[in-house]
């Protein structure tokens, strides 16, 4: 073999070398841009369940002290009816509503039933992310049933119940059809499960192809 063919083999293996050490790269770009879409994606619920939260809050702390008591049984009610309905009757729901200097300040609470012990937790503590979403979800309806005046139209849901397990996810429907029957709201929402996509009267299952969104109607009769 000549120098110069010595050298064009060099080459090639460089290339080929670079070009491995780029594919390498590459993966690990779009692995942490993969990464850096879920945690933003977490951020925004975060973000969402503190803006919930917080609403509650000053609907509380701004309500005077007969409509505040008004307020808070209804917050609570609805949200340990919700995670009754989901989770069983060992849960319940407690807003602590004190006094410092001239305003109220309120605080969230799950309390659960063990064995006759009951432990209390900030919502946050309690059997991770799906106590979370039914907390938030049924605090927003109640927000929405409680200001006045009160506001009209559809529930809108986005993911409602994501962190939901399985075996709970069939009751969670139940809970959102009872929620429309009962504040005689349309429920509209987006979701990725296919359990409460079955569970709505009307369904559309919406992909993308080649950067076209196709819809298709599903039969959930």
């Amino acid at each position: 073999m000549t120098s110069y063919s010595k050298e064009i083999a060099e080459l090639k293996k460089q290339i080929q070398e670079k070009n491995h050490e780029w594919i390498r790269h590459d993966a690990r770009k779009k692995l942490l841009l993969e990464q850096l879409e879920k945690k933003e994606q977490e951020l925004n619920q975060y973000e969402e369940t503190i803006d919930i939260y917080e609403k509650a809050r000053v609907l509380l702390q701004q309500s005077a002290e007969y409509a505040r008591e008004q307020a808070k049984q209804q917050m609570e009610n609805l949200v340990t009816n919700a995670l009754q309905y989901v989770f069983g009757p060992l849960f319940s729901f407690v807003i602590e509503i004190e006094e410092h200097g001239s305003r109220a300040v309120a605080e969230f609470y799950v309390v659960t039933d063990y064995e006759g012990v009951q432990v209390k937790t900030k919502p946050q503590d309690s059997r991770g992310g799906g106590v979370v979403d039914i907390v938030t979800l049924a605090l927003r309806v109640a927000l929405i049933e409680t200001i006045q005046p009160k506001l009209r139209g559809a529930l809108l849901l986005d993911e409602p119940g994501k962190h939901v397990s399985g075996e709970y996810v069939h009751y969670l429907y139940d809970f959102l059809k009872s929620l429309s029957m009962m504040f005689e709201r349309q429920v509209i929402m987006i979701t990725h499960n296919h359990h409460l996509a079955e569970s709505g009267d009307k369904a559309y299952q919406v992909t993308i192809r080649d950067g076209v969104s196709e819809v298709l109607v599903l039969d959930n009769s």
